[in-house]
């Protein structure tokens, strides 16, 4: 048997969250733990400043390398276009952006990241790159975003530093299931698409085949943490991202919340088997 094929209850102060609503609920966890929604954040930048650096390796090792194949086709369904300003959230290390501008080079691509530290490597790889990216912790000065190219910034995915309607594609890859109140970065999702925009979202999901949900959950639970801890000297990190990945919502209950913040045709798109998926979705 796993040891952890399911989340546990939360277990602080049960009397007063037992009245709580799913979403509140959602607020509370980091991975199985139950916390205070304020503490969330600064959690979350803990864990990512942690593994910045290798950043690469982490997602080898809880995708066994299948993400890069899962990114491959999130760009090709994204299909960015040469003259589209496309933001990039929780993209801080660049990944799923350079795919991007390497498929237009001529499109206008913004990585916005609530780590400090994952933004400094996406800007290096950048320059490593020679992309010459910019960094403005605060681009609304600039009157949005820049003329071409590529932009890293510092912000939270509930609070984008951006104007209304001002991005005509929204990506989010391993990300959304970070944030502390999913709703509202959903919500602040549909604010900066212009009437027409694209939402797409690549996260971790639910295993459809029950074979392959247990040798998930095994190789989860009992071997990706004791990796982490010899590769990166890490375990709770690893840890965590692992019972994130069990609290992120289902997929049906994921489309219904976007629709819930207005957007339309929001559909679902397994992917190996349910290991992960893409989200996606037309802001009107």
């Amino acid at each position: 048997m796993v040891d952890h094929p399911t989340p546990p209850p939360f277990t602080a102060d049960t009397t007063a969250t037992d009245a709580l609503t799913a979403q509140e609920r959602e607020a509370r966890s980091f991975g199985f733990r139950a916390i205070n929604p304020a503490e969330k954040a600064p959690l979350v930048q803990g864990v990512f400043s942690s593994v910045a650096s290798r950043y690469d390796i982490m997602n080898d090792l809880m995708s066994v390398g299948i993400h890069r194949l899962w990114k491959a086709d999130f760009v090709s369904l994204v299909n960015p276009r040469a003259g589209e300003t496309i933001l990039d959230v929780a993209g801080g290390t660049g990944d799923i952006a350079f795919r991007m501008a390497a498929k237009a080079p001529a499109a206008r691509i913004m990585i916005c990241d609530l780590t400090e530290a994952m933004v400094r490597v996406g800007r290096d790889r950048g320059i490593d790159k020679g992309s010459m990216p910019g960094w403005d912790q605060a681009p609304e000065t600039r009157g949005g975003l820049p003329t071409g190219g590529l932009q890293w910034t510092v912000g939270n995915a509930e609070s984008l530093p951006l104007p209304n309607r001002s991005v005509d594609a929204y990506t989010i890859a391993f990300g959304l299931r970070n944030v502390t109140h999913i709703d509202k970065a959903l919500a602040e999702a549909y604010r900066v698409l212009k009437p027409g925009g694209r939402f797409y979202c690549l996260e971790f999901s639910q295993v459809n085949l029950p074979i392959l949900r247990e040798l998930y959950d095994r190789y989860s639970f009992e071997v990706l943490p004791r990796i982490g801890q010899v590769v990166a000297g890490d375990r709770d990190s690893y840890q965590y991202l692992v019972e994130s990945i069990r609290r992120f919502p289902e997929r049906e209950a994921l489309c219904r919340r976007l629709e819930a913040v207005g957007f339309a045709q929001a559909k679902a798109r397994p992917l190996t088997g349910g290991v992960a998926a893409i989200h996606s979705a037309w802001r009107v």
